[in-house]
């Protein structure tokens, strides 16, 4: 399976080109024509903009980040307590906090290509409406350090009454296709668990309109009990389920999309804490592999898995990434 190669959609013009940088074995693998140090990706939601977690995680030792989502106006989020943890990991509920599409585009995204160059961004993009999607996406695409984006569409469509866009194939298929219309930087979306068996056809509706490939997968919505106050232990009530709980659904996610879709970009994202959960989603067919709550509980924890991974393919004497991706032998 040939993941690592797979080029945008559309041909990206010389003045919004990703700065260059090598790939370098056995580690180092090109995605969706851009060029990553290693398969690491922080997931959006724990690594801000990068500005804010730089003097804890070592922004070198991954490939990339996704950043927090980003809003055409700012939003405040859910009332604290917004995350809390239990055996399984993480559940949160931020509600999607950000300071607004003009300020990140002022302020925050212009940090990572003056300090870190060589660590790839994919702007998180959320949205109440269709269109939410396609501004946001436009007045970005341009700017300095932008790489990609990642589509959250399990946020609700407001104007159709709060179903997830991902649950809507109509609704995804004209969210994509107006995203691409104003892009042509590579667009991954990201989709919900709840999709289950059904995710590689909403995959694959995505794909058609545009999509440079998929983010599997979002959080799990789930509800903990605070039992000595018997009521829910965060402010919102339900939240999001992340960390090692949600490993095997990911990888499950992945296999899915994979077989369904093969040759198209994967970012496998879930309950990664070590190497060997990232080796998880690479032979499930993920190319690139996101780490989000680990690093939360322990910032070192994405050099020590990127250590980790280059040591295991030293010692498998894997000398190309790409040799990995996508060789999980399912049981006859």
């Amino acid at each position: 399976m040939t993941v690592s190669t797979t080029p945008a959609p559309h041909s990206m013009p010389a003045s919004a080109a990703p700065s260059v940088q090598a790939v370098q074995a056995p580690l180092g693998i090109s995605v969706a024509g851009l060029a990553f140090r290693n398969p690491l990706v922080l997931a959006s939601g724990t690594a801000g903009f990068g500005v804010e977690i730089d003097d804890v995680v070592d922004l070198d030792a991954v490939g990339g980040l996704s950043t927090k989502a980003v809003s055409v106006s700012p939003r405040a989020g859910n009332p604290p307590l917004r995350v809390s943890e239990f055996a399984g990991g993480m559940i949160n509920a931020i509600g999607l906090a950000n300071p607004g599409l003009e300020a990140v585009r002022t302020q925050y995204l212009p940090w990572m290509p003056a300090h870190h160059p060589g660590t790839r961004v994919l702007v998180n993009v959320v949205g109440n409406s269709i269109d939410d999607f396609a501004t946001i996406v436009a007045a970005l695409t341009n700017e300095a350090g932008v790489d990609g984006f990642e589509l959250n569409v399990s946020c609700p469509n407001v104007k159709a009454g709060g179903l997830e866009f991902g649950a809507d194939p109509d609704a995804l298929a004209a969210l994509v296709r107006g995203a691409r219309a104003v892009t042509s930087r590579p667009i991954f979306v990201k989709l919900s668990p709840t999709l289950g068996a059904g995710i590689a056809d909403t995959a694959r509706v995505a794909v058609d309109n545009g999509a440079t490939g998929l983010t599997l997968v979002n959080t799990m919505p789930g509800l903990v009990v605070d039992t000595a106050r018997r009521r829910p232990r965060i402010s919102f009530g339900s939240g999001g389920i992340s960390g090692p709980a949600l490993l095997p659904i990911g990888v499950l996610a992945t296999w899915r999309v994979s077989r369904a879709l093969p040759g198209v970009p994967l970012i496998g994202l879930g309950g990664v804490s070590t190497a060997d959960d990232a080796l998880q989603y690479l032979m499930a067919g993920a190319s690139l592999v996101g780490v989000g709550t680990a690093a939360l509980r322990n910032p070192r924890a994405p050099e020590r898995i990127a250590r980790d991974l280059g040591r295991w393919a030293e010692r498998e004497g894997v000398r190309d990434l790409r040799s990995v991706i996508g060789t999980l032998t399912w049981p006859s």
